[in-house]
């Protein structure tokens, strides 16, 4: 199925989870947030949050600056 990371279309199997995606797309570890149609998705989540086509999934990076 197709879902949008960051504005890009993706291929995804059916039935994954967000963990599972985000996995795929090298995020890293700490300082990121995910939201999925808009609403952000606690990483505590993300195991048990399934994706649907289409879905809009938003990688966000903390930077520190001054």
């Amino acid at each position: 199925m197709n879902v949008m990371i960051n504005g890009e279309a993706r291929e995804v199997a059916t039935g994954a989870t967000l963990a599972s995606v985000v996995d795929d797309f090298g995020v890293p570890e700490r300082g990121v947030a995910v939201a999925v149609d808009g609403a952000v998705v606690p990483r505590v989540s993300w195991q048990g949050t399934a994706l649907h086509a289409d879905a809009t999934i938003e990688v966000l990076t903390a930077v520190q600056g001054g």
